[in-house]
Formats: C-alpha cells, sequence, structure tokens
C-alpha cells in the first residue's frame, strides 16, 4: 500500500495510521504557567529528547479546537515548562489532563493531582512523577500550518533541572522497569515499559 498523507481514507483506512507507525512515542506531559500565576497541565505525544549536550527536549503543540493551547501560550510568555514522566500509575491522571479545558482552567485541579514548587523556574511539577525536567524555552518553531490553516509550533527547552524519585535509582543507574513510562501508539493504544533487554555496541 502506498498513500500521500491526507489521502488514507481513499485506500480504506478510516483513521490515519501515521502516528501508529511512528510508535511507540514518548509522551511529554508539559506543565506550565501563565503570567498571572494559572497552572496547565497538558500530555504531548509529539515529543522526545533531541540532543543529550546540552540537554534539549522538544514538543509540538498543534492548536486545539479554540486556538493556541496554554501549553504553548504560557511557555512562550514565561520562558519555561516542565516535562514530567508519566509513570504507570499516573495513567488515569495523564488521560484527564488531556481533556479540552475552557482557557485558563487548571487540568491539576480537573485531574485531581498536586502540583509542586520547581527549583529553577516558575512553572510548576506534577507531584509524585518519577523524573521531572525543568525547561528554560531555547526556540519556538512555526512549523508548515494545517490543512485547515491553523498554526503549529515546535516547543524546544534547554533543560536546566533533573528530579529523579530516588525509590528508582538502583546501584546508580535509572531503572525505568521499576514505575513503567507510559508511551503512545496510534488511535487510542497506549504502551508501557515493562520488559528491558541490553545490547553492546559493536567493537571497531
Amino acid at each position: 500500500m502506498f498513500f500521500t498523507p491526507g489521502t488514507h481514507k481513499d485506500h480504506g483506512l478510516p483513521h490515519n495510521p501515521f502516528k501508529a507507525i511512528v510508535a511507540p512515542r514518548p509522551i511529554g506531559w508539559i506543565s506550565t504557567i501563565s503570567k498571572d500565576g494559572k497552572i496547565n497541565l497538558g500530555p504531548y505525544s509529539f515529543f522526545n529528547a533531541i540532543s543529550e549536550t546540552p540537554p534539549i527536549v522538544g514538543f509540538s503543540a498543534s492548536p486545539g479546537p479554540n486556538g493556541e493551547k496554554d501549553s504553548l501560550i504560557n511557555a512562550r510568555d514565561t520562558g519555561c515548562f516542565v516535562v514530567n514522566i508519566v509513570s504507570k500509575a499516573q495513567i488515569d491522571g495523564m488521560n484527564a489532563s488531556s481533556a479540552a479545558l475552557p482557557h485558563g482552567q487548571s487540568e491539576f485541579d480537573y485531574a485531581g493531582l498536586e502540583p509542586i514548587a520547581s527549583n529553577g523556574i516558575a512553572a510548576p511539577r506534577v507531584k509524585d512523577a518519577p523524573c521531572q525536567l525543568e525547561c528554560e524555552i531555547w526556540k519556538i518553531l512555526e512549523l508548515p500550518p494545517a490543512p485547515n490553516g491553523a498554526s503549529n509550533h515546535w516547543v524546544m527547552g534547554l533543560v536546566t533541572g533533573i528530579h529523579i524519585d530516588d525509590r528508582y535509582i538502583v546501584d546508580g543507574k535509572l531503572d525505568v522497569a521499576l514505575y513503567n513510562p507510559v508511551s503512545r501508539l496510534g488511535y487510542k493504544d497506549y504502551a508501557m515499559v515493562e520488559n528491558l533487554f541490553e545490547l553492546e555496541r559493536p567493537k571497531s
């Protein structure tokens, strides 16, 4: 099968398989704060670490039904955001925080999640998230617009602080299998990291 983007329905595919092909994708659970102190939280599956040195992460802020999302607006206005890693125990809270709430309404309150202060930036963190990355905006790129003309943005943040729950440090290494990070697949499907294996790089 071959088709060009946007023509999947012409080939018997009722849902776009693009997200199912590029999978699993880590979830960036992005917390921000507005200029007037209102906090916001939302999961973004078009997210990843894009550089190790310096450490930089990024997420794609596509528009919602009411235009630009609060995550983008807040990050742009305040210059910071936090990436909270979603564990198995937080699946329900993450899903609840994806609700399309009115502008300015807190997803923390809606999902029953507790915000806690960051060390070096204004944006809060999600309490009990196994890892959190404090980020300062490095650059926001405007991406090609959606077919309906809506704008898209790629938000990149320089990681300035790293929080790890000590319970998940084993023999000097972060043991992700202890908290089972959640990833996004296509459609309504998700996956968790539960089984690990090691590979040695070939020696030249």
